[in-house]
């Protein structure tokens, strides 16, 4: 607009005092969207233009080498290594065990805490512990088993009380993301699109340092990954490494929050499970829940028993004589893992309840070593 229209327009504004105010609103609005519309595509249009576009580069750019990098370059074989290998022996073993087999499916709880070996032995099923450390995501875990488990299978889920209250903002940001980024983007892309975007922007600056730290130690084969899961764990997905005394820091240290009823219903991880449930036994597969190890002195709150009951229904729910409640000596080095004496006397009791369950012949229980629940029953 040039300096003579805007007298003009300023005068013709001004020297009606006779119009109404819409009508001077009107020609106000007018005024300033010609000055605006006119004055900025000649200051400014390609000043704002060339910024945008540079910075639009610069962040493309940044996210096409950050997908790169986390992608296809950096890793963590140490830390995150040693888990990918656990879930892939366990996920292959379950593929490979003939039918009808038997599952145990839990975080930690399940290996250290259960016995393929007396489990099988028991009830006459070939075994797979393919219990896996909580923290790898249930949707990962489900996605990777479920394709091998077949009508007549048996499932055995003593799933940790933390496992069903987890949120979705945790499995967005949990730690399985970079690994299956690296490794398993197959599996990724089967999950939900939230997961799979928490996966792709899994990693930061400090996921960057660890990986050029576990790197060259991998390449230099100073922790051998394959070499320590086989000291850990037998041919059957069993924990062997947990004979011992309590650690000292155990026996002292406060029960943990056990969730009440409310916090298990409204859990992402009991929507998760509920879902693989259901899957599971429309092909036919036997699915029962069951409650994990804990200390005797670990409150449970009322409901959160028969909230835990409902995910599984009623009828194939699992409630062991001592509700699997143990001495705080009779753990190894944490509440969810059970010294090894304890660890084979928790599996006898849980193949006598699943005999009775599925109206299945049980096997005379192996000998144990002593634990202390057992002394008052002769254990010396």
């Amino acid at each position: 607009m040039s300096e003579i229209s805007k007298r003009r327009f300023l005068k013709r504004l001004f020297a009606r005092p006779d119009s109404d105010g819409a009508a001077r609103a009107k020609d106000f609005y007018e005024f300033w969207a010609q000055l605006v519309s006119q004055a900025t595509p000649k200051r400014n249009q390609k000043f704002f233009a060339s910024f945008f576009q540079k910075r639009s580069a610069c962040l493309f750019l940044s996210l096409i080498l950050y997908f790169l990098l986390f992608g296809f370059v950096l890793d963590r074989p140490l830390s995150l290594g040693v888990l990918r290998l656990e879930l892939e022996g366990k996920a292959a073993r379950l593929a490979a065990l003939p039918g009808p087999k038997l599952v145990i499916l839990a975080g930690s709880n399940g290996p250290y805490s259960h016995s393929c070996v007396v489990l099988g032995a028991m009830l006459r099923m070939p075994c797979e512990n393919a219990g896996i450390a909580v923290g790898i995501g249930l949707d990962e875990v489900f996605a990777r088993y479920g394709p091998a488990l077949q009508a007549g299978d048996v499932v055995y889920m003593p799933m940790e009380l933390q496992q069903y209250v987890a949120s979705r903002a945790a499995y967005r940001a949990g730690v399985d993301g970079g690994m299956m980024w690296r490794h398993e983007r197959g599996v990724l892309a089967g999950l939900a699109p939230d997961r799979v975007l928490g996966a792709m922007f899994c990693c930061d600056v400090a996921d960057a340092m660890e990986s050029l730290a576990e790197m060259p130690l991998a390449v230099a084969g100073v922790i051998d990954p394959r070499a320590m899961l086989a000291r850990e764990y037998d041919e059957e997905g069993d924990r062997v490494d947990n004979a011992g005394p309590a650690a000292a820091w155990l026996l002292a240290a406060p029960s943990r929050g056990v969730p009440g009823a409310g916090e298990i219903e409204a859990g992402y991880g009991t929507r998760l499970i509920a879902a693989f449930v259901a899957r599971m036994r429309a092909k036919g597969v036997v699915v029962v829940g069951g409650l994990p190890v804990d200390f005797t002195d670990a409150r449970m709150p009322a409901g959160t028993l028969d909230a835990v009951r409902a995910v599984y229904g009623a009828r194939w729910f699992l409630v062991l004589p001592n509700e699997s409640r143990y001495p705080r000596r009779d753990f190894f080095n944490s509440e969810d893992h059970l010294d090894r004496a304890c660890q084979a006397a928790q599996s006898v009791l849980v193949a006598q309840g699943l005999g009775r369950l599925l109206g299945r012949g049980v096997g005379a229980a192996p000998a144990v070593g002593c634990c202390a629940t057992l002394r008052n029953n002769g254990c010396a």
